[in-house]
């Protein structure tokens, strides 16, 4: 005998909260493109967020964005060879390198903060302001205060 319940399965809610995020992080992403950032990448923005907070090594990097050092490290070249960040000798100790953003990194954070304002707009526009600000209220209640978990990285690609 099988009980019908009209609850949507729980695995659902995961997976409708990942579809969200994916939809504003593609629309960001095809944004981001149009306004003359077309190889921008979801890991280049935990990257430079991670660098603002000051990870400015690999090392450093690689632990906040829970992946190893080398994969901090070729996301760094590549973040490097696209302009968005460079290298630089560490005045404290020479024996270091640190990754600091260019103009082009900080222009792509900056241009991603505004783009995300606009998206939610059109959420809001979509779903109501109201019950926008009830759903981000509501999350707030159930997720961690610190909504810049920047390990999500190797979390995703943890076995």
């Amino acid at each position: 005998m099988s009980i019908v319940s009209s609850d949507p399965p729980g695995f659902e809610l995961p997976l409708r909260l990942f579809l969200a995020f994916r939809v504003l992080i593609d629309e960001l992403h095809a944004e981001l493109a149009r306004q003359g950032h077309p190889d921008a990448r979801p890991m280049h923005g935990f990257v430079l967020q991670a660098i603002m907070r000051g990870g400015d090594t690999a090392v450093e990097l690689g632990r906040t964005l829970g992946v190893s050092k080398q994969a901090a490290g070729k996301t760094v070249e590549t973040l490097e060879r696209l302009g968005y960040v460079e290298r630089a000798v560490d005045p404290r100790d020479t024996r270091r390198r640190v990754v600091r953003l260019t103009a082009r990194g900080f222009d792509m954070l900056e241009r991603s903060a505004r783009i995300f304002d606009d998206l939610r707009g059109r959420w809001a526009a979509e779903l109501g302001e109201e019950r926008l600000r009830a759903l981000e209220a509501d999350l707030r209640r159930v997720t961690p205060p610190d909504v810049f978990r920047l390990d999500v990285p190797g979390w995703f690609g943890g076995q």
